[in-house]
């Protein structure tokens, strides 16, 4: 199988200025998601997908590809993750030949261990190439939330609030750590939640860590001192 690994990097982070290339534990965080996805054998390409030339030295240093800036059209807050892949995937297919797969991985989700991405392109081979997104359980469970109408709490969901947390059924949000699926699914629905998405359920809060704050910063600071085993984070 042939999968092309792609790192979207945009340069203008508004709550973490430069987040992108930021040192978390001495190493930019971008090339925490380079290094868990580099030599993994169904991988043909890790491909950094970036407007800023700050960004792409540090990319191209971590062993990323890096063809091109990223046109200015596709770097504006209004710019989707879909049209960012769809460009790379027609440049890469168009110079180096089809792949099977894209995978998207956000850098701002450093600690998703080898362990995961290859147990989620087992999952990928295993459905017939299906749309594969990365899931974790929800800290809030739908049952238990409300909204608000007229001055009131209103339930979301009825029938729930009797209900004790062992007795709730699983929920789970996408924790934006794994999205692969087939070029032609992206291509014909224009996004990464195909037919048939298939969930692969991360459970450890690491591993699900999206950073976007600095309070998140600071949390990914405190996980990343308390990491074991950081080969599984690496090449």
């Amino acid at each position: 199988m042939k999968i092309l690994a792609l790192i979207p990097a945009r340069g203008g982070s508004k709550r973490i200025p430069r987040k992108n290339i930021r040192p978390l534990c001495g190493k930019p965080l971008i090339a925490w998601s380079i290094d868990v996805a580099m030599d993994i054998p169904d991988i043909c390409d890790v491909l950094v997908s970036t407007d800023d030339a700050a960004i792409a030295k540090v990319a191209q240093d971590a062993g990323a590809l890096l063809p091109w800036l990223r046109p200015a059209e596709l770097s504006t807050d209004t710019a989707t993750s879909v049209d960012v892949a769809l460009h790379a995937l027609d440049w890469y297919e168009g110079e180096k030949g089809d792949v099977d797969g894209v995978l998207l991985l956000q850098p701002t989700s450093p600690f998703r261990s080898r362990e995961t991405i290859v147990r989620g392109i087992n999952l990928f081979r295993q459905h017939d190439y299906r749309s594969v997104v990365g899931v974790s359980p929800a800290a809030s469970h739908p049952m238990w939330c409300f909204n608000i109408e007229d001055s009131a709490l209103k339930p979301y969901m009825p029938g729930g609030l009797h209900l004790r947390s062992q007795d709730l059924p699983p929920a789970y949000v996408i924790n934006g750590a794994f999205y692969l699926l087939a070029p032609s699914e992206l291509r014909r629905n224009r996004s990464f939640n195909a037919d048939n998405t298939q969930p692969l359920i991360i459970d450890g809060l690491e591993e699900s860590m999206d950073i976007d704050t600095e309070q998140d910063w600071r949390i990914a600071e405190v996980i990343c001192r308390s990491l074991g085993d950081q080969d599984r984070y690496s090449r």
